[in-house]
């Protein structure tokens, strides 16, 4: 809600005439904002609104009204965005300033610039050297080193521990809170990783280094420690604006606070709907909170949308309406009317993938790019049985959301164990696995290799690996994990085991890869959904070599992507919903609509974190310009002879029925039967003129 309009224009300096004439380049709410007076100011912008034009025209209004471009402050979260901005603000008023003056970029960026004149107040040298990760990775494997825990594979990753030095930073939190409330399975290693933690900062500190957080967390050091340089960048910076506010952490709302000083001309924007990095350290009450801390705030909010047609807007407004804990808002399209949303029920997941696939080939011959279109999900595992469907039917796809499913390392190394079992001589696969085992480098794996080999013909690998002239080039430490390995390998070798590779997936994780996952990477990572979506996959296989032959499938196509040309009618885009904020399709098709899949059941273990999921699932609806497509499989597949029903999402159960339901209902109990597919050859899937099914 705006203030009044007698106090919508800056009252300092007085009226000067305007060059640009904003009346006719705004829409009404984007003018307000634009002409909002001094002071705090907060501007709700809804997806498609128009966020970034009105924070680039309140830049140049405020340089129009004599506000020197130095004492500008533009903080963004990419410098893209800056340049973007500074680019478009140039256009506008590059004839009224020196646009080059003001200071804009990353908060990262801006600190760092801070700080080379300033770090001599924190006892930096001027000449302080700021280290990128693989630096950051390179030093903290020297604490590691120096504590001797470098070579002890049952302690986390330098990465992992960077990863949490970070979240404290960014959190403001001590580590062993952090350690507590975010990675549990860590807690018997408190005092190594706290120990190790300490050194990390005191050799950055001795040898004048800071990482990424550290640019941060000394200019907050700076502003609340020495209250001279406050004041000075306080005096310095008469405007700052933050783009994305709703995404920043508490140390970057510290910081904002902390410049924006007693002079209080802070302008943020952003959309309280589209905060939805929490798991990352964002911190929700920056924005939300926002007219608390500054109860004086002027509040904009931008509604008109300008992507979507008023059907995706209309199923958008309807599921945020049930958060509580937000700036209530309806989006209103600036569009005709267009199809409206499908709800479409799906027999199981391999049927989602093939409707899917199916849909995007309908749209591709109706004249819509690939480059048009995506498929979002909630996480990276969900994309596994359309992978699959799209490389069947040589449709190109690129995954933004990371690599491809089967090229993640933790799926490489659990199929390393299958291909293994399925053929003992498989080198590379043998050589992957055992150098997983603490104390088993590249040349103590190669010693196992070769004195396997040198085994009798046939000698099954279980038994071989128990042989004491393998187990004599181990070291004592190494023994008895290795001998765990050996057990391993002898009940994956069982044949019963051979005819059930959903099972073998089980049996490695329990057999200690989950325990090396608990220490490498985080639950955020999702490596270890990725898993148990891959054994729930395999479970539709009835033996281990025809379910090895069909990862190949995906291995191969991607081989030929790589080799060629990218495809004339563009290229499909895979993507988790979180990658996918700030962009947009004609066509978005967002999969695994069911409880526990989407909101994710760990993601949604309070209304807190529901509402985050469901901000989740409204940004993955406004990302559509023209068609939106929500599926949900309706049961996974059989284990031991029944199938398990799946609970539609509640965020598709809780939109209105009926005549009002926002979208169209499509029942898909079974796909009907396609034609023989051609044999996958050299000029299979992804050649021009491959059948598709």
């Amino acid at each position: 809600m705006a203030r009044q309009p007698s106090s919508l224009r800056l009252d300092e300096p007085p009226a000067a005439p305007q060059r640009i004439d904003y009346a006719a380049l705004l829409n009404e709410e984007q003018l307000q904002a634009v002409e909002a007076a001094d002071g705090p100011v907060l501007v709700i912008a809804g997806a498609g609104s128009g966020k970034t034009r009105t924070l680039t025209f309140r830049v140049a209004r405020l340089l129009e009204r004599g506000v020197p471009p130095e004492g500008i402050l533009l903080l963004t979260f990419t410098n893209k965005a800056a340049r973007e901005m500074t680019r478009r603000v140039v256009e506008l008023a590059g004839g009224v300033a020196d646009v080059r003056l003001i200071l804009g970029g990353t908060f990262h960026h801006a600190a760092h610039v801070l700080l080379r004149q300033h770090a001599g107040a924190l006892g930096y040298s001027d000449r302080f050297t700021v280290l990128d990760r693989e630096d950051a990775r390179d030093l903290m494997v020297t604490c590691l080193a120096e504590r001797k825990l470098q070579s002890d594979k049952r302690f986390p990753r330098p990465d992992v521990v960077l990863e949490l030095v970070s979240l404290a930073t960014n959190l403001q939190q001590p580590l062993s809170q952090v350690l507590v409330e975010r990675r549990p399975q860590l807690l018997p290693l408190t005092p190594e990783i706290l120990a190790t933690a300490t050194r990390y900062r005191q050799r950055k500190a001795q040898l004048h280094l800071m990482d990424f957080d550290d640019l941060l967390l000394n200019l907050k050091r700076l502003l609340t420690e020495r209250a001279d340089v406050r004041d000075a960048l306080t005096a310095r910076f008469q405007h700052l604006l933050v783009d994305e506010y709703q995404d920043t952490n508490r140390l970057q709302g510290d910081v904002v606070d902390l410049l924006a000083g007693a002079r209080r001309n802070l302008t943020v924007v952003g959309d309280d709907c589209q905060a939805i990095y929490g798991f990352r350290g964002a911190d929700f009450s920056n924005i939300i909170d926002f007219p608390q801390r500054y109860p004086d705030c002027a509040r904009f909010t931008l509604t008109r949308n300008y992507r979507s047609t008023p059907g995706i807007l209309a199923l958008a407004n309807a599921s945020i309406a049930h958060n509580t804990r937000q700036f209530p808002k309806a989006l209103v399209a600036e569009r005709p009317p267009g199809a409206r949303p499908t709800r479409v029920s799906t027999l199981d997941a391999a049927e989602q993938a093939v409707h899917v696939a199916r849909r995007i080939i309908d749209l591709r011959e109706q004249g819509l790019s690939l480059d048009a279109m995506a498929v979002l999900y909630r996480a990276h595992s969900h994309s596994l049985e359309l992978q699959l469907e799209l490389a069947r039917r040589g449709i190109a796809f690129r995954v933004r959301s990371g690599v491809r499913f089967f090229e993640q390392r933790h799926v490489k190394d659990v199929l390393a164990h299958l291909r293994l079992v399925n053929n003992p001589a498989d080198e590379l696969a043998f050589k992957r696995v055992v150098r997983a085992v603490p104390g088993v480098g590249a040349t103590t794996a190669e010693h196992l290799w070769t004195s396997l080999r040198a085994l009798r013909e046939g000698l099954p690998l279980a038994e071989g690996l128990i042989r004491k002239e393998v187990q004599e080039h181990l070291s004592r430490r190494s023994r008895p994990a290795f001998e765990r390995f050996a057990r391993l390998m002898a009940r994956l070798s069982a044949p019963e085991r051979l005819r059930a590779p959903g099972a073998l997936i089980e049996d490695v994780l329990d057999g200690g890869y989950a325990e090396r996952l608990a220490l490498e990477s985080s639950p955020e990572d999702g490596a270890g959904d990725d898993l148990r979506q891959l054994a729930e996959f395999a479970r539709r296989f009835e033996d281990l070599p025809r379910f090895l032959s069909e990862i190949s499938l995906v291995a191969e196509f991607a081989a030929e992507e790589a080799l060629g040309a990218t495809p004339s009618d563009g290229v499909l885009t895979l993507s988790t919903v979180h990658q996918a904020k700030g962009l947009e399709w004609s066509a978005v098709f967002v999969l695994w609509l069911v409880d526990g899949r989407f909101p994710l059941s760990q993601a949604a273990r309070s209304e807190e974190e529901e509402e985050e999921e469901r901000r989740l699932f409204y940004v993955a609806a406004t990302r559509a310009r023209d068609t939106l497509s929500l599926v949900h499989p309706l049961s996974v597949l059989p284990r031991e002879g029944e199938r398990i029903l799946l609970r539609p999402s509640r965020f598709l159960e809780e939109l209105p029925g009926g005549e009002e339901a926002p979208y169209d209902r499509v029942v898909l109990a079974t796909v009907a039967p396609e034609p023989p597919r051609p044999p996958v050859g050299p000029r299979g899937p992804g050649t021009p003129g491959a059948e598709e099914g």
